[in-house]
């Protein structure tokens, strides 16, 4: 019988969604049986509650909320605890129920809370299932880690670390291809990229891009962008009321482009000479891995604070602060040379995911 492998996302963005789809279809390519569930539906209406009370990422309130929640939650080592503790005894039960449903061999989670209630049940006991966590953050691994994981994958080698000092020293840590779409593997040459989107062939690019929230100072970025002689796509994500309003802010601009949510990153950020995002997480990467250099901007909340302090200290991405520190990071991107893009031979996350699944579910 092939594996049964069960992976535990959470619909709140594409940044947990996407690498779980990406990895089941890996799975599937091995012959394995892949299911993707919600771990936040699964675990039950009050972890929805929780989650969605820091939702409201346009207000002050929600801003302010959300930066708070990622302190007691985090970084601060009292509370931190406490929230652990909560987290798990709100989640515990039905993200239990639905693994004893569905009897994996494996379980991955690509959601840092889920892993979190994993971790604790596989080292009480509770799981017999090898857990593994694919780590997609760089930094504020908190609760992306636990002692309890038997291996945790991550897609930026330097995440190896902070890992360790959460996990302990000698947990199983490996750094893995296969957690982005494949594309980004083998990424276009910018004239080729430019041609697949039908952009202009010459002359600078810039990517402006919100996350699936579509948060942050996004027309600060496109009118910084455009001043330096950028032709600009700005990208909304799922949030059509973004995607509106800048369209009709830069209607009639021939150099600003304003999409909503696109399958076509690949192409886009081949094409693109820098991309200025502003929620961290795996667009950084996927830039890095096409060669368009990366600027953090417009959001530095919450565990997007602590990525921005490990770009600067990697030196994986610029981190603007504020529009002057823009303006001086778009033309500093726009004047070096393009970067290779970074392709490291790494092992593939179905491949390390699988090598677990021998010891299966037992009952």
């Amino acid at each position: 019988m092939p594996p049964r492998v069960l992976i535990i996302s959470a619909s709140i963005g594409e940044g947990h969604d996407l690498p779980a789809r990406v990895l089941a279809g890996g799975l599937r390519e091995r012959g394995s049986q892949a299911e993707v569930i919600d771990g936040l539906a699964a675990a039950g209406p009050w972890a929805i509650r929780l989650t969605g009370g820091f939702s409201d990422f346009d207000s002050r309130l929600g801003n302010l909320a959300f930066d708070v929640g990622h302190r007691l939650v985090s970084e601060w080592r009292a509370t931190h605890r406490l929230c652990a503790r909560a987290i798990c005894a709100i989640g515990r039960r039905g993200l239990l129920d639905a693994i004893e449903r569905r009897r994996p061999d494996v379980l991955v989670s690509t959601y840092p809370a889920a892993t979190e209630i994993l971790g604790d049940l596989r080292a009480r006991g509770a799981l017999t299932a090898p857990v593994l966590s694919a780590i997609t953050d760089l930094a504020s691994l908190r609760f992306w880690a636990h002692p309890g994981v038997d291996e945790h994958l991550i897609v930026h080698p330097e995440s190896a670390a902070e890992v360790r000092a959460v996990a302990g020293p000698r947990t199983a840590v490996t750094a893995v291809h296969g957690l982005t779409l494949a594309a980004f593997r083998q990424p276009l040459d910018p004239p080729r990229a430019r041609g697949a989107l039908a952009l202009a062939a010459g002359g600078p690019l810039v990517v402006v891009s919100g996350g699936g929230w579509a948060v942050g100072d996004l027309g600060g970025a496109i009118d910084d962008a455009a001043a330096g002689g950028a032709a600009v796509v700005a990208l909304c994500g799922r949030r059509d009321d973004v995607r509106e309003r800048l369209a009709g802010r830069y209607a009639g601009r021939g150099d600003v482009r304003v999409w909503g949510f696109t399958d076509r990153m690949p192409e886009l950020l081949a094409a693109a000479d820098v991309l200025v995002h502003s929620t961290a997480g795996l667009t950084i990467l996927e830039a890095l891995m096409c060669g368009c250099r990366p600027i953090s901007f417009g959001w530095g909340r919450g565990h997007i604070r602590a990525n921005n302090r490990a770009y600067e200290r990697f030196g994986l991405a610029a981190v603007a602060p504020d529009r002057g520190a823009l303006r001086a990071a778009l033309a500093a991107a726009l004047r070096a040379p393009r970067p290779a893009p970074w392709q490291p031979d790494l092992p593939e996350a179905a491949d390390r995911v699988l090598a677990h699944a021998a010891s299966g579910w037992r009952s």
